[in-house]
């Protein structure tokens, strides 16, 4: 459920950015916080444990309107994607209001990126959400490499592995080069703006 600061008048949406280790989630979240004004982001905070880490900021979206006449402020966060990181994976999923999940197009990526989107749905499962109603986006990662000595997974088998089931909203994107960052942030934006308001609104003919 979104949290609602009556103090400042603003909800707050989670959005946590998932994937296996290097896909790329770490650099979506940093070419994001470079290029958000100054005045309507927080501070960066990262959370490094052995090779990998953990990222957060916020920032208050000045695109997406109001809720109920309050503001909206996006939190963004990404799980560290080693295996063995799994209980801080589930720990940053608390409170989720929406995924974004990074692929790795890379072939030898093909298999962790499947077991990745697998560990999603179970961690997601054991705090009572379906993968299937939670705001989601996936992202396939790294397509400038496309052409260059690393093969890359087409985008029907990547599709075929990873949204036959879902059909859910996808973007090719180079994090790197930032082509298909901002589309997949306003996307799972758009989606968790459209959630959190029915929530709200079921929430408001509840207390009535």
């Amino acid at each position: 459920m979104p949290f609602i600061n009556f103090s400042k008048d603003e909800i707050q949406c989670k959005i946590v950015y998932y994937g296996a280790g290097f896909c790329g989630k770490t650099t979506n979240l940093q070419y994001i916080y470079g290029r958000t004004m100054e005045d309507i982001k927080g501070k960066m905070v990262s959370i490094d444990t052995k090779g990998d880490r953990t990222l957060f900021f916020d920032f208050l979206s000045l695109s997406l309107g109001k809720i109920r006449g309050f503001d909206i402020r996006v939190q963004l966060y990404t799980v560290p994607g080693q295996v063995h990181y799994d209980a801080t994976r589930k720990l940053v999923l608390k409170g989720v209001d929406g995924v974004v999940f990074i692929a790795d197009s890379l072939k030898v990526q093909r298999k962790k990126n499947i077991e990745s989107l697998i560990n999603l749905a179970k961690n997601l499962a054991e705090k009572g959400v379906s993968i299937r109603s939670i705001p989601l986006v996936i992202q396939y990662n790294k397509r400038d490499l496309d052409g260059t000595d690393s093969e890359l997974l087409p985008m029907d088998i990547l599709e075929k592995d990873l949204n036959s089931m879902l059909k859910v909203p996808s973007h090719p994107a180079s994090a790197l080069k930032g082509s298909g960052v901002f589309e997949t942030l306003r996307e799972i934006s758009k989606l968790v703006v459209k959630d959190v308001s029915r929530k709200v609104m079921l929430m408001d003919k509840q207390q009535k």
